[in-house]
């Protein structure tokens, strides 16, 4: 095959995984503390042409080579929702969740209690602090949550407030590196041990750190995307035509 056919499906190739990436992130504008995916890329440059017409530099054949993605972890813009489970997290900290495959961490926020008194995800994950999930009797209301994470209620049978847990965030050196997306909006760890305390984020209660998605950039990539990917196709019909005319004008052999 034509080294020009070898590079236009290369090329392809490469808009078909961004494609998805962007799908993702447009998907995802609306889910809290999402953080958007974006797309690496690099030259491959082959052995190159062999025939002794071709010097120097027109001996390099590129390719397009996926190079994977990486996460923008900017922090998001806060909504308030009034509802004072709803924490969210100004700064790199994430909070610690206790799932069936062990610790994870998320930036979602948006929190509620299950039927055993537990602070838990959307998805009903048990959301950890110092001694383990973060529980609460029936009989306690007024749930404050502080900016260092120290949770305090007040109980029906006692006339004080009273301090129930502290909430666990940590934070990783190379977030990059440390983190991987698991779905659920959830990140697991390499080597848990890379998480440390995070003295330095702020939580507010009664917000949610919304998604950073750019709604208006994604889709400008995607339109952007759908266009190259339609002028390769061209360019890939063009060369087919053009081997086809070759071979029905070779084959014509004059009488």
């Amino acid at each position: 095959m034509e080294n020009a056919l070898l590079i236009g499906l290369s090329r392809q190739t490469t808009l078909e995984r961004q494609l998805a990436v962007i799908a993702n992130n447009v998907a995802n504008v609306n889910t809290s503390g999402f953080k958007s995916d974006q797309s690496l890329f690099e030259e491959y440059l082959s052995s190159g042409a062999h025939e002794d017409n071709f010097v120097g530099r027109d001996r390099r054949v590129s390719y397009v080579k996926d190079g994977g993605t990486y996460r923008d972890f900017s922090q998001g813009a806060l909504q308030q929702t009034g509802n004072p489970l709803d924490v969210a997290i100004q700064g790199d900290g994430l909070f610690v969740v206790q799932t069936p495959n062990g610790e994870r961490y998320t930036r979602d926020g948006n929190f509620q209690l299950n039927a055993q008194g537990q602070m838990v995800t959307s998805n009903g994950y048990p959301v950890l602090g110092n001694n383990g999930p973060v529980t609460f009797q029936s009989t306690e209301h007024d749930i404050n949550i502080s900016p260092d994470g120290t949770v305090t209620s007040v109980d029906g049978n006692a006339p004080n407030d009273a301090i129930r847990s502290k909430l666990r965030i940590v934070s990783f050196a190379n977030q990059q590196q440390s983190l991987t997306k698991e779905g659920d909006n959830l990140y697991s760890a390499a080597n848990p041990a890379d998480a440390q305390p995070d003295q330095t984020s702020i939580l507010r209660q009664g917000y949610v750190e919304k998604s950073n998605v750019n709604a208006v950039g994604e889709m400008t990539r995607l339109i952007d995307v759908s266009r190259t990917y339609a002028q390769v196709a061209n360019m890939l019909q063009q060369q087919g035509d053009l081997h086809k005319n070759a071979i029905n004008q070779l084959a014509d052999v004059p009488t």
